[in-house]
């Protein structure tokens, strides 16, 4: 594979994982963060890589031919417009935008521009979940009738303005991937704070598919046991694929009588999804091709979760007319 220069903007917890893979596989050219400590301590790690303060510097500089914007989300319009605006190739972290019409502007400008466009939706890059979308293909599951995504852990650094903006792309774009085929609408969105401000830490997502089949996803900051796993119910068999085993991650039940169940373990290669989403991202570029992640793929996650918000606040607005309502009774 031919080497490209890649500059990683934001060097945060999630970044730095991203700057040791494109390290690793000999493309990392700069490090762009705003933290002196975190520059320096990175520059500890890798003596022979650039480190800039200045994302400026990054656009201006021909020698490098693509970036990876690791930012928070609601920076990551503006960043990742100017970079392909610049000439550079992008991948950019989850969700592309938290806004649907920026995310359709975005793949049209790379378009435009010739440029590879993908976002991190790292799932549809990890071996198990392909392994699972290959089962699903051959008909072994059966008809799929219902999937339910539970992404559920600690997160003390609250700094997307819900948790389902923060996990639900997983979540989302993962559905959408093994089942190959597109959402229909969003039937109902819940959330809650458990800090009472306007933060959802807790919420639930449910979304009719193509051909009826229907999924459920729960996303949490506030959970002290960390639980990743996803179920898929099928006419034949059951999948339950869970990303905090060491293995076995992913195993097949079958559900033709009550009284048995069968489990089978799969085997698949283990490989760091996010060396393989970075691997991807190279090879589109060496190749010319979209990613499997794309600027549409950004934007058709963005649409359900653009909705689902919109219904959680209606929600939450109706709610807050019923107590209202209430209490106007109660003073009669």
């Amino acid at each position: 594979m031919k080497l490209h220069n890649v500059a990683v903007i934001g060097c945060g917890i999630w970044g730095k994982n991203v700057v040791r893979n494109f390290y690793n596989l000999n493309a990392l050219h700069t490090v762009c963060d705003l933290d002196e400590e975190n520059r320096r301590n990175l520059k500890e790690q890798y003596p022979d890589v650039n480190m800039v303060a200045d994302f400026n510097e990054v656009l201006a500089n021909p020698e490098i031919e693509a970036v990876a914007v690791v930012t928070p989300s609601h920076t990551h319009y503006k960043i990742v417009k100017l970079a392909i605006e610049a000439g550079k190739h992008v991948y950019v972290e989850k969700p592309i935008s938290t806004v649907a019409s920026e995310a359709m502007a975005l793949a049209e400008i790379a378009e435009k521009n010739n440029k590879v466009l993908m976002v991190g939706h790292l799932l549809m890059y990890h071996p198990a979940v392909n392994r699972l979308k290959m089962l699903i293909a051959e008909g072994v599951l059966g008809d799929i009738k219902y999937v339910q995504s539970d992404r559920l852990n600690i997160n003390y650094f609250k700094n997307d303005r819900s948790v389902m903006w923060d996990l639900a792309p997983h979540d989302v774009s993962m559905t959408s991937y093994i089942l190959g085929k597109e959402p229909v609408r969003v039937i109902s969105a819940v959330g809650a704070s458990s800090d009472s401000n306007d933060i959802m830490d807790i919420t639930h997502v449910t979304i009719e598919y193509e051909d009826g089949i229907i999924a459920h996803i729960s996303d949490s900051w506030i959970h002290p046991q960390k639980r990743v796993n996803l179920l898929v119910r099928g006419t034949k068999a059951a999948a339950i694929f869970d990303d905090t085993l060491a293995e076995n991650k992913l195993q097949i039940f079958e559900s033709s009588s009550p009284k048995v169940s069968k489990t089978e373990v799969l085997d698949y290669i283990e490989i760091e999804p996010l060396k393989l989403e970075c691997q991807h991202f190279l090879k589109c570029i060496e190749q010319g091709k979209p990613a499997r992640s794309d600027g549409h793929n950004g934007f058709n996650v963005v649409k359900v979760l653009e909705e689902a918000e919109k219904i959680m606040l209606g929600e939450k607005v109706k709610a807050l007319d019923n107590v209202n309502f209430a209490l106007s009774r109660s003073k009669r």
